[in-house]
């Protein structure tokens, strides 16, 4: 990869060892929709169960040419934390639960050596109903969709505690992956005629979504069995996971608000408009990713994954130099891509490991794990089925913030008033 520095006065060229050849490519790739895991197994089982889709037409894109690029695509390179098998989300849009509820289930294994599976879809059911609350109360002046942040988790868990994976999984009538369109339909289908006969009774508008998702992912337990003994959801996160959501926090880096002080992050996700992002400095961000996993810790991260070196071919991402080179990679090439919408905070995933220095060139990449379909293109039983692998300019100048335990970063808070 070439990089371009100025050096009193003077241009250096440092080549990204053999990649030099291949980053500055692009290569148009005629894509039929059918080939992918997305349409091959998670939207088959979604046929099988409601409709047959129609054949559609192939489309064009544009994206880096990574063949030929020694790529390190393979999680065994990696040092890396202990987290579950990755677990495809299917056709739903809750990305933001299955990652943090991953990063969770690490957290328990890090601090009580138990392994764990939290159920995801427990913590969607809940977050619906409250953004059908929020919807009601604010009469419609409320964003209702299946997206939502990494920190909605400790809100659900404080507030509805949390249930083992076995004991609701949100899979009924034989599915296998889930599928989240037509209930999402319905439940906004409903509350829009709520605000046109102006009907706001939020008793009766929550009962209704509950009927919904009941009829759809399944009523969820408010009683359960672990290990010889009965749980609640809220006995559960207390005393077995043994998890305290207030030891969490989120750390955000973007020039729009003051660093150093606990902003918004003014996205349609944060529905709530949540005001305790930790707003930091760039290098002080990467510095915390870095510090973070080397340290043992896993992060939930988000941000923007719809970018030209994202390749679904090689699962790695990287920022090629036809779109800006990695020395002009700051904090304001960074904001101006997030205030023009080229950067958007469109997918959450688990940062599990590290390969520090690749072949002696001075980056780092992270192991991320994911559960899109995106990261399911490669063969079931390859390596990398399941896993994305981040340069560190990608982290730097598209991943906008994370989920962290906050010992993680104790000297970053510190700078806080």
């Amino acid at each position: 990869m070439k990089r371009i520095i100025l050096v009193s006065g003077l241009i250096a060229f440092f080549v990204f060892g053999s990649q030099a050849q291949n980053v500055n490519k692009g290569k148009i790739i005629t894509e039929k929709k059918g080939k992918s895991f997305y349409t091959e197994s998670i939207m088959k089982d979604v046929r099988e169960v409601e409709e047959k889709l129609t054949e559609k037409a192939p489309y064009l894109r544009f994206e880096m040419d990574q063949s030929g690029m020694d790529l390190p695509n393979n999680p065994s390179l990696y040092k890396t934390a202990w987290s579950n098998p990755t677990k495809s989300q299917g056709n739903a849009g809750t990305c933001w639960s299955f990652s943090t509820t991953s990063f969770y289930e690490s957290e328990v294994l890090r601090q009580h050596n138990k392994k764990v599976e939290i159920s995801e879809i427990y913590t969607a059911y809940c977050e619906y109903l409250e953004k059908a609350r929020r919807f009601i109360e604010k009469r419609g002046n409320s964003t209702f969709s299946e997206g939502s942040e990494g920190n909605a988790v400790a809100r659900i868990m404080k507030m509805y505690g949390a249930v083992p994976e076995e004991a609701y999984s949100g899979l009924i009538d034989g599915r296998k992956y889930h599928s989240h369109a037509k209930m999402v339909e319905e439940m906004t289908a409903f509350l829009n005629s709520m605000k046109t006969s102006n009907a706001w009774n939020v008793e009766f508008g929550l009962q209704t979504i509950k009927e919904i998702m009941n009829h759809y992912i399944g009523v969820p337990p408010t009683g359960f069995v672990v290990e010889g003994k009965t749980y609640t959801p809220q006995s559960y996160l207390k005393d077995y996971l043994q998890i305290n959501p207030n030891d969490y926090i989120e750390i955000l880096s973007y020039k729009q608000e003051p660093y150093w002080q606990q902003v918004e992050y003014k996205v349609t996700d944060n529905w709530w408009h949540n005001k305790d992002y930790y707003n930091v400095a760039l290098d002080d961000f990467m510095s915390a990713v870095k510090n973070a996993v080397k340290a043992g810790y896993t992060l939930s991260i988000g941000g923007d994954v719809s970018e030209s070196g994202f390749s679904r071919e090689t699962n790695c991402a990287l920022i090629p130099d036809y779109d800006i080179p990695s020395a002009y990679i700051n904090e304001d090439a960074r904001q101006f891509r997030f205030s023009n919408e080229t950067t958007t905070d469109d997918h959450g995933m688990q940062v599990i490991g590290y390969l520090e220095n690749y072949k002696g060139l001075g980056k780092d990449w992270y192991l991320i794990k994911d559960s899109s379909s995106g990261s399911r293109n490669v063969d079931e039983n390859s390596p990398d089925f399941g896993y994305y692998f981040f340069h560190e300019d990608y982290i730097k100048l598209k991943m906008m913030g994370f989920t962290v335990h906050k010992d993680a970063v104790k000297d970053l808070l510190k700078k806080f008033k």
